[in-house]
């Protein structure tokens, strides 16, 4: 049987230092106001990716839920709510319309 731990470290060291460098070495720099708007608009850009997924994926006898919780979930990251919140309100709202038939 062979042993898997050099195979495990290196991955992980591979993992690791991607992650570590930058933090080592930008912790003290200060991101200019484009890169710092720039930052602030990622968890937005990721709702809407999970929203255009939901779109797409989503069935026939699926699409009214999907569309409310999507129309919920879209509203209240507008109106910048946390995008965890953003997220269970859409959740929410497409369970309690699957539950209503």
């Amino acid at each position: 049987m062979k042993s898997y731990l050099p195979l495990i470290f290196g991955m992980a060291v591979v993992t690791y230092l991607p992650r570590l460098i930058p933090l080592v070495y930008l912790t003290k720099k200060k991101p200019g106001p484009r890169l710092k708007r720039f930052l602030e608009l990622i968890p937005y850009t990721s709702l809407s990716i999970l929203i255009v997924r939901g779109i797409i994926t989503s069935s026939q006898d699926m699409i009214g839920p999907a569309i409310v919780g999507i129309s919920l979930a879209g509203i209240s990251a507008y109106f910048k709510a946390n995008l965890v919140v953003s997220v269970l309100i859409g959740i929410v709202a497409s369970f309690l319309m699957i539950n209503m038939k």
